[in-house]
């Protein structure tokens, strides 16, 4: 696969797929969107990959949408760009493997969009995040889809209505990201995360990711009902019964490869 705008390493287990578009600040342009869609889409059939890192090059993680890519562009257009922008949101939370946002930097708009879709996010303490399209009368609407489903309607409304920056520490508070590290620790500190969740069964792992986002959103009768038939299923596979045997006999689980 020809990748212009993405770059993409191994770590053992772990992917690490950086945005390298940095004069741009990482803008989503379509052809960067197509290219993290198509990447992201086919780790889910590579079994070596376990745990994915999504990180950007330079000033800023993503600073959003590429906005000479909207100027004087037909409906078409438009809907060709969000479109994409909407499917790679589906990508990052519909493949096997957890995705880990590693935000050294700036995330705006689409950015902060892309760090609250993926499932997990680690920030340095210099990072900030902002959905600042109200101020040029676009509003962030795609974004807010994400960033009110991670951290509630009140600050998301806040942000979506105001524009202005949370640092690293509040974005932690408010469940943005999961953690915050300073700056020279945090590839170190997202790698220690991927390799933690690469260390448990890629099977049962991508069963419990594909459950968390069904069940979410469900009445919580119907989501214990959902989750419920989800570990009568896990129970009878044979990594459950490895790791169950395992636990018992106090030794390492051997998992299906």
């Amino acid at each position: 696969m020809l990748r212009e705008h993405v770059n993409l390493e191994r770590d053992g287990p772990v992917a690490v797929l950086t945005m390298r578009r940095p004069e741009r600040r990482n803008a989503l342009s379509l052809a960067m969107m197509t290219e993290l869609d198509e990447t992201l889409a086919a780790f889910a059939g590579d079994r070596e990959v376990r745990a994915v890192i999504l990180a950007g090059d330079g000033p800023a993680f993503s600073a959003g949408h590429d906005l000479r890519e909207l100027q004087g562009r037909d409906d078409a257009a438009c809907q060709a760009i969000f479109d994409r922008c909407v499917h790679l949101m589906t990508t990052v939370q519909s493949i096997p493997q957890p995705v880990i946002a590693e935000v050294a930097t700036v995330a705006t708009a689409a950015g902060c969009q892309l760090v609250a879709t993926c499932d997990l996010a680690i920030a340095s303490t210099t990072a900030r995040f902002a959905t600042p399209g109200v101020r040029i009368g676009l509003f962030c609407s795609t974004p807010m889809v994400a960033l009110t489903r991670a951290i509630g309607r009140k600050r998301a409304m806040e942000m979506l209505l105001t524009g202005e920056m949370i640092d690293a520490q509040t974005a932690c508070a408010w469940g943005l990201v999961n953690r915050v590290v300073a700056p020279e620790e945090l590839r170190t500190s997202t790698l220690a995360l991927a390799r933690k969740i690469a260390e448990a069964s890629r099977g049962v792992v991508a069963l419990g990711k594909a459950a968390y986002y069904a069940q979410i959103e469900m009445e919580q009768a119907r989501a214990y009902e959902h989750t419920k038939a989800v570990m009568v299923a896990n129970a009878q596979e044979a990594d459950a019964q490895e790791g169950i045997c395992a636990f018992v006999e106090k030794r390492v689980p051997q998992w299906t490869p």
